[in-house]
């Protein structure tokens, strides 16, 4: 559940919705604003700047982040006790030259932190993560659905 109610955020959210997210992000959508801001505020912004995707198969939760530039070694992927997903790490800072004469940095550097809580059907001790061409790819597996048992009862006469 969002805990900022949906007209601050632009999206539908639902109380009952276990997707959705468990962290508020107050940058989503000023991208533009960012530029504009003196470098150490755009380290700061860097924590919500990192996108993720989450898609439900009959599998499993596939949660899919961009993380241009960043090597494995750079990111952490984490289940919390009470079936929270943390995917974080650092962008560095790209080195400076006392003779470097920037004319623009758009490129965001700093911490990035997302969480989301994953549903009861999670099987949070078989997850798996890979990355590849700056694509990270968490693999939570679902537990199968106990379909109830149903007893047929006889109908006397």
């Amino acid at each position: 559940m969002s805990i900022i109610p949906s007209f601050f955020t632009g999206r539908k959210s639902n109380v009952f919705d276990p997707f959705s997210l468990d962290i508020w992000d107050p940058f989503q959508g000023f991208s533009s604003v960012l530029n504009n801001l003196p470098e150490s505020s755009r380290e700061t912004a860097a924590i919500a700047n990192a996108r993720i995707d989450w898609k439900e198969t009959p599998e499993a939760h596939v949660f899919k982040a961009d993380l241009p530039g960043l090597k494995k070694e750079e990111v952490k992927v984490e289940v919390e006790e009470g079936r929270v997903l943390q995917i974080s790490g650092e962008r560095s800072k790209e080195h400076e030259e006392k003779n470097d004469k920037w004319h623009r940095v758009e490129r965001s550097s700093g911490k990035f932190l997302r969480r989301f809580r994953l549903p009861e059907n999670a099987k949070t001790e078989e997850v798996k993560a890979s990355m590849e061409n700056g694509v990270l790819t968490v693999t939570v597996p679902k537990a199968e659905e106990k379909k109830p048992e149903v007893k047929s009862i006889d109908i006397g006469g």
